[in-house]
């Protein structure tokens, strides 16, 4: 497998403020990797800098062989059209039907006709589990919590992204629907061929998905490695965050 993204030596500031210093990883395509990490460590950062909505302060960012930072504005949307994200809070338009709603994206990139249109709306919401007769009429607020994060998945996967990057998919969620959405995950990757960037504090949920796990830790890369090694290790940083959080 090919890596997919790339973080070399990056840095980025604000002001004063040095968030990431000098982080080095690598993603390779169709795995699943969780980043990890106590809050203010950089995670939202790191997925900002993936989708060109940040730029390093030094260092390069490699998303599918392209360095985000040097892309003109025509490369960079290219760019972004291959890359799925995936809200914390799903993101739904309130005033739109869960049909509209999915069908957003295709509507503003794609040339389908409308009934085109619904039958791929129809193909996502079954590829997330969801019957579309049951839900395509419904506005985001008649659905679980459960159900709109995978109707945005949904909205997500209609462009058929080579990357879904989400943002604590399972926040605010019980721990059926928190393990639901960890199946769709995993069967979405193995569908799809998707690379998933997964940004989780849900260590019990992120072990049951992950190929990769990554673990920042004052704006560094204090770990890089299968799940098996965070389950194990006697880093005491790296015990005190998953003791902390995940009966092992």
């Amino acid at each position: 497998m090919e890596n997919i993204i790339e973080f070399n030596d990056v840095h980025k500031y604000f002001g004063e403020k040095k968030v990431l210093k000098g982080l080095d990883f690598a993603i390779k395509e169709g795995n699943v990797c969780v980043i990890m990490g106590p809050s203010g460590t950089g995670k939202s950062t790191v997925i900002k800098l993936m989708v060109g909505l940040l730029k390093p302060t030094s260092g390069k960012v490699i998303v599918e062989g392209v360095e985000v930072a040097k892309t003109d504005e025509k490369e960079l949307l290219s760019l972004r059209q291959k890359i799925g994200f995936a809200f914390q809070f799903g993101a739904l338009f309130d005033s739109m039907t869960i049909e509209e709603n999915i069908s957003f994206p295709l509507q503003e990139h794609s040339n389908l006709t409308k009934e085109e249109i619904k039958e791929e709306v129809k193909k996502s919401l079954f590829m997330v589990g969801l019957i579309p007769n049951e839900v395509m009429k419904s506005f985001p607020h008649q659905l679980s919590g459960g159900m709109q994060k995978r109707a945005a998945i949904a909205r997500t996967i209609i462009l058929k992204p080579d990357i879904i990057l989400y943002d604590e998919p399972t926040s605010g969620l019980d721990p059926i629907a928190s393990d639901l959405i960890s199946r769709l995950i995993v069967k979405l990757q193995k569908e799809l061929g998707t690379t998933s960037v997964v940004i989780s504090h849900d260590i019990n949920e992120s072990f049951k998905i992950a190929d990769q796990m990554i673990m920042l830790y004052d704006g560094k890369v204090l770990a890089n490695q299968k799940p098996d090694f965070f389950k194990t290790t006697d880093n005491p940083i790296i015990r005190q965050f998953i003791d902390g959080i995940s009966e092992m």
